[in-house]
């Protein structure tokens, strides 16, 4: 009989379990939204990242060939 007088919850004990788990979902969906929105903008930052790889890439061959231009030039002359 002792054991069951203190597993006994109130009331007030379930009320306050009850506003904890919803505040559980709450946070859970929250961060779920949150978790969803940060990959999104991973994904796009991954594309705008390879965009500007690929013009850094296009610029270094660029000024690359312009200085071998160059070179030739200072040497014909």
């Amino acid at each position: 009989m002792n054991i069951e007088k203190s597993i006994r919850i109130t009331d007030p004990d379930l009320k306050s379990l009850e506003h904890r788990i919803d505040e559980l979902i709450n946070t859970c969906q929250r961060l779920k939204q949150e978790n969803r929105l940060l990959r999104q903008q991973q994904a796009a930052l991954s594309v705008e990242r390879a965009k500007l790889k690929q013009k850094n890439d296009l610029a270094r061959t660029q000024t690359e060939m312009m200085l071998i231009r160059l070179k030739t030039l200072e040497v014909e002359t």
